[in-house]
């Protein structure tokens, strides 16, 4: 004797008519799922299941790429790296747009100061030049590591974790922001060989936050760097009398040499890097 209960033909057409409560929904559909007689008698257009599901799986199965993701791929970038470069978190709206918005201040700081007279006291390109090289730093230290990506633990399992994650995304980050305070840069009073004279003071400190990042989470790094720079700018201007000290021929040759000497170091080191998790919570051999 078949025992097994069926839905009423009632509270079908409640459910099909959506007047049951989100309680009642749940039975039923849990019903329907081990029923077949059941599901055969709920009405339902073919067409427009089959259409549901087939929407269903163009965003499942197919999602539509990021825009980041969709200009990588048309340069040439492989497009597992595009996707991944994209969902970076130092690259997210709220980092570009600080960015751009303190890359626009500092112009204008320039202009004021320009405008004013001032030159003789503060040189109108100052603000700019020694901002302008640690707006990397700060993406680099929202690249990688547990506390600022909120998918570093499932990522950290795939072949892109380690020093690859953080190199790409590090890379990603100073060719954003050497981009965007590129555009700025013809709109600052001066000769334009004085106002690009941030760029080499940025591959350094980027570069030096790399190769520190070996040793220390690539925040610690970025924090000292940017402290030690601003003091350096500081302390140039007032041991020298001259405001911009520190980017002057001589220190770009410095800048220049360093970026080359810390590259291949950077690289040779790259399995060292510090991915921001405390020390004492990794395995260590004398556990084994």
């Amino acid at each position: 004797m078949n025992t097994q209960w069926h839905l009423p033909g009632e509270l079908i057409e409640r459910y099909t008519t959506g007047h049951l409560e989100p309680v009642q929904v749940m039975s039923v559909e849990s019903h329907l799922m081990g029923c077949a007689r059941c599901r055969e008698a709920v009405p339902y257009e073919r067409e427009w299941l089959a259409d549901g599901w087939e929407r269903i799986e163009e965003v499942v199965d197919r999602p539509r790429p990021r825009v980041v993701a969709r200009v990588l791929r048309r340069c040439g970038v492989p497009e597992h790296v595009a996707v991944f470069l994209a969902a970076t978190p130092a690259l997210a709206r709220g980092w570009l747009v600080a960015v751009t918005a303190t890359v626009v201040c500092a112009v204008a700081v320039a202009h004021l100061v320009d405008s004013a007279g001032a030159a003789r006291t503060v040189h109108p390109l100052l603000f700019f030049l020694a901002v302008a090289p640690v707006l990397p730093l700060a993406g680099i230290a929202l690249a990688y590591g547990p506390h600022v990506d909120p998918v570093h633990e499932t990522q950290a399992a795939t072949p892109m974790a380690g020093s690859r994650s953080l190199l790409l995304r590090a890379l990603a980050v100073l060719v954003c922001a050497i981009a965007l305070t590129g555009l700025a840069t013809p709109l600052l009073p001066g000769p334009p060989g004085l106002a690009a004279a941030w760029l080499l003071p940025s591959l350094a400190l980027t570069a030096t936050t790399l190769a520190l990042a070996t040793r220390v989470a690539p925040p610690v790094s970025a924090a000292v760097l940017v402290a030690a720079w601003f003091g350096a700018v500081a302390a140039g201007g007032e041991l020298t009398g001259d405001r911009l000290a520190l980017f002057s021929p001589a220190a770009q040759i410095l800048y220049g040499a360093a970026t080359v000497l810390l590259i291949p170091l950077v690289y040779l080191r790259r399995a060292r890097f510090d991915p921001g998790e405390p020390r004492w919570n990794r395995p260590s051999a004398s556990r084994n």
